[in-house]
């Protein structure tokens, strides 16, 4: 069975507490309620107004430093809400790992939608993501896993692709084998999102209310971040998700076939963890869907 990576720590309300009295007494008084094990972290509401976050696993603790250090930075580009931190947490015997503490944001995630339901959100969502589309600095950080060039996921995918139980994937090896071959990003490398599903994504009265997770922020290609118009879309959403990006944007026929094989690369690995988690199973069929329809 294809389930969520395996938490590596127990992360209850008593560490967490615990964490606080130490590091920041005068939020230890508040309550706490757990709010969501992710793939990488977990989260827990602080009082009304805080959201305390904490790597679940060690592949997650360094993207967490990343949040940290970029997103006030980059906060400033996006249109939208974003989890800026508010105050950050050191590792130390209880627990190994940096944590960070951000602003809480009322919203409802959009994986809960059906992808009928998320086409309003087609122009802003295209103009939040193409908004950090900007250069990055060269000590932005790298992602072995996105924002690539595409051969680099050549293995993963086809590996992916042979497991996979999907209907749609004994014709989505030949459909990459094609999309890989994309011309890669020659341009200077900017800022991508680099996670850009609908779990990541927060609306309120349908409407989009924030960009979340930026975890997997990096430099890079931004074609991956174009790949929600596959992860949230249907058709017709997607052109409007495209027009947009590509009103706000550089981008040119080559950078959308990237995003097309950013989506695969995508589906797939939501596809390879997610027996355990019907919603994430809903969004890559979904996904895999759209790719193979275009």
């Amino acid at each position: 069975m294809a389930v969520t990576p395996t938490a590596e720590l127990d992360i209850d309300a008593t560490l967490v507490a615990s964490l606080l009295s130490d590091q920041h007494p005068d939020l230890a008084g508040e309550p706490l309620r757990l709010v969501a094990n992710g793939w990488d972290n977990t989260l827990f509401r602080l009082g009304d107004d805080l959201l305390v976050r904490l790597p679940r696993r060690a592949a997650a603790a360094q993207l967490v430093e990343h949040e940290a250090a970029w997103l006030p930075i980059l906060s400033a580009l996006v249109p939208v809400a974003t989890p800026v931190p508010v105050r950050t947490g050191s590792p130390s015997w209880r627990y190994p790992w940096s944590w960070t503490i951000s602003r809480w944001i009322d919203g409802e995630s959009a994986r809960r939608l059906t992808p009928g339901q998320r086409a309003p959100l087609a122009r802003p969502l295209a103009e939040a993501l193409t908004a950090l589309h900007v250069p990055a600095p060269s000590d932005a950080p790298l992602n072995p896993v996105r924002g690539v060039d595409l051969r680099s996921r050549d293995a993963a995918v086809r590996g992916r692709l042979t497991a996979s139980a999907s209907p749609a994937a004994g014709g989505l090896e030949a459909l990459w084998s094609d999309l890989v071959d994309a011309r890669a990003w020659s341009r200077e490398p900017v800022w991508v999102h680099g996670d850009p599903h609908p779990g990541n994504v927060l609306v309120r009265d349908g409407r989009l209310a924030a960009l979340i997770d930026f975890g997997d922020l990096c430099a890079g290609d931004p074609a991956t971040d174009l790949a929600a118009g596959w992860l949230f879309f249907e058709p017709d959403a997607r052109a409007h998700f495209r027009a947009t990006a590509d009103a706000r944007g550089h981008y040119d026929a080559a950078d959308w076939v990237r995003a097309r094989a950013w989506a695969l690369i995508m589906g797939t690995a939501i596809d390879a963890h997610s027996d355990d988690d019907p919603a994430m199973a809903a969004l890559a069929a979904h996904t895999l869907t759209q790719v193979a329809e275009g």
